[in-house]
């Protein structure tokens, strides 16, 4: 388990409640699908806020100056009218607002929070500094490209608890074993760039889940051995891989995955709905959760006071 052994999901959004938007990373670069997605999230029935200039905000790679972008996020958190945040997109930038962020603030103010890609070095943080569970899921800007199971999940995960049990559709399960404990993870280029940092997850007994997106095959090997050859990989209880887009042989990754674990012999599953393709579930980072191989079930602990 993490250090922080009692976390919560923050209160649930109800229809009319208002969604903050925020840009942590890269700029806005496919107007029409952020538009599609600010779309769907107002025919859910949510209000939306969003900082003026957001759509064309612009500062090379990156959605703004640092001091901006972070700014945004606190003003978001600290505005009581606003229940929960969606990220607009993904791309680089997270790791840059870490250290101008006010965690006291976000700890004390719990806010659901969905996000993926590069999110999950915000993820990190906010495991790292606050008792939520931050939500991996799609963001503004992929909400139109998703499928309906993973819209569903997404609107759930907003609005009540979270399902007890996933039961995923043409799951790969590569190694059969069981295994429970915290779920941390998300795209596998940030996660190694957090090895080392103040920011970086408690691999112990965790269950990883990994996805990337665009990165060749020879990058995800060295990716995939760094994990290994600085002991974190050795130290998890079960891996699930998503999506791998653009990223080569999806099932040569599986393979290389095996055999990076083969000397443990815990669960490894393939191909579950995470990641950048239009298949995206909603999963609560950092809550207790089973691998159930046998019936190929993700099991969620979630109790009444969490």
């Amino acid at each position: 388990m993490s250090k922080i052994s009692k976390r919560l999901l923050p209160p649930p959004l109800a229809k009319g409640d208002t969604l903050g938007i925020f840009a942590p990373a890269g700029p806005i670069v496919d107007q029409e699908a952020f538009a599609s997605g600010v779309k769907m999230l107002k025919a859910l029935g949510f209000e939306l806020r969003l900082q003026r200039g957001l759509e064309t905000r612009n500062q090379g790679y990156l959605a703004g100056h640092d001091d901006e972008r972070a700014k945004e996020i606190m003003d978001l958190w600290r505005d009581p009218e606003v229940k929960g945040l969606v990220a607009a997109r993904g791309g680089y930038g997270c790791l840059r607002l870490l250290d101008l962020l006010d965690f006291n603030c976000i700890a004390n103010m719990p806010k659901r929070l969905i996000g993926f890609s590069d999110l999950t070095t915000l993820h990190a943080a906010i495991l790292k500094k606050t008792r939520q569970f931050p939500l991996h899921g799609p963001m503004v800007a992929t909400l139109g490209k998703s499928d309906s199971a993973s819209v569903d999940s997404f609107v759930q995960a907003l609005t009540s608890r979270l399902p007890e049990a996933i039961k995923v559709k043409e799951l790969e399960i590569l190694r059969g074993e069981n295994a429970t404990g915290p779920l941390i993870g998300g795209n596998l280029t940030n996660l190694a760039h957090l090895i080392a940092t103040p920011w970086e997850p408690e691999w112990q007994g965790a269950l990883l889940l990994l996805e990337d997106i665009g990165e060749a095959a020879y990058r995800i090997d060295r990716l995939l051995h760094h994990l290994k050859s600085s002991g974190r990989l050795d130290q998890v209880a079960g891996l699930i891989l998503g999506t791998f887009t653009d990223c080569g042989d999806e099932e040569t990754i599986w393979d290389l995955a095996l055999d990076l674990t083969k000397e443990r012999r815990i669960p490894v599953w393939a191909n579950f709905p995470s990641g950048h393709g239009s298949r995206n579930l909603t999963l609560p980072l950092g809550a207790d959760v089973t691998m159930d191989s046998n019936k190929g079930i993700l099991r969620l602990h979630l109790s009444d006071n969490e």
